[in-house]
C-alpha cells in the first residue's frame, strides 16, 4: 500500500554560516541558521518520509536541545528516516521537493542535490525530484531573510494483516 507524507521547513539566513541545501554546500554570503547544518531541503524530505510512515517529526527525533545534533549534517536525519521505512518492510518510491529562495540561484546545484539525496536514500536519481522557485520578492523569502523547502514522499509499505495492531 502506498503512503504519502508531506514535509515543510524554513530557516533564516544569517552571516557566518555555510549554506547547505540538499547536502551540497553552495557559495553564498549567508547560510541557514539552525542547530544542525540547517539544511531546509533535507529537513523537509525527512519529515515527508517520516509522515508517510506515521512517525513523529524531525524535531522530536533530533531535538535542537540535544548537543549531539549541534552542526550535524542533515544527511544523518534523512538516512534515519529511510532506515525506519526499511525496518517496516517498506521502500521509498519517490521524492519530490521544491526549494523556495530568492538567492542564490539554485539551478546550477540541482543535479548535485538530487545525486546526494538519491545516494542517502538508496534510490535511483530518477526517483528524486528537486525544483527551485523564487517568491517573486514577496515575504521573508523575497526579502532574502530565509529559505523554505517543501517535499512529498511516496512510501510503499506492506499492508498490515491485523489492523488492530
Amino acid at each position: 500500500m502506498v503512503h504519502v507524507g508531506i514535509g515543510y521547513d524554513v530557516h533564516g539566513l544569517v552571516a557566518g554560516r555555510r549554506l547547505v541545501l540538499g547536502g551540497v554546500e553552495i557559495p553564498h554570503a549567508k547560510g541557514l541558521d539552525g542547530h544542525s547544518d540547517a539544511d531546509a531541503l533535507l529537513h523537509a524530505i525527512t519529515d515527508a518520509i517520516l509522515g508517510a510512515v506515521g512517525e513523529v517529526d524531525i524535531g522530536h527525533l533530533f531535538p535542537n536541545t540535544d548537543p549531539a545534533w549541534k552542526n550535524a549534517p542533515s544527511r544523518i536525519f534523512l538516512e534515519e528516516a529511510a532506515r525506519r521505512v526499511k525496518s517496516r518492510g517498506g521502500r521509498i518510491v519517490n521524492i519530490d521537493a521544491t526549494l523556495i529562495a530568492e538567492r542564490p540561484k539554485i539551478f546550477p546545484h540541482l543535479a548535485a542535490m538530487k545525486a546526494h539525496i538519491a545516494e542517502a536514500l538508496g534510490l535511483p536519481v530518477t526517483r528524486v525530484g528537486v525544483k527551485a522557485t523564487t517568491n517573486e520578492t514577496l515575504g521573508f523569502v523575497g526579502r532574502e531573510e530565509g529559505i523554505a523547502a517543501m517535499a512529498v514522499a511516496s512510501v510503499d509499505l506492506p499492508e498490515n494483516p491485523n489492523p488492530e495492531s
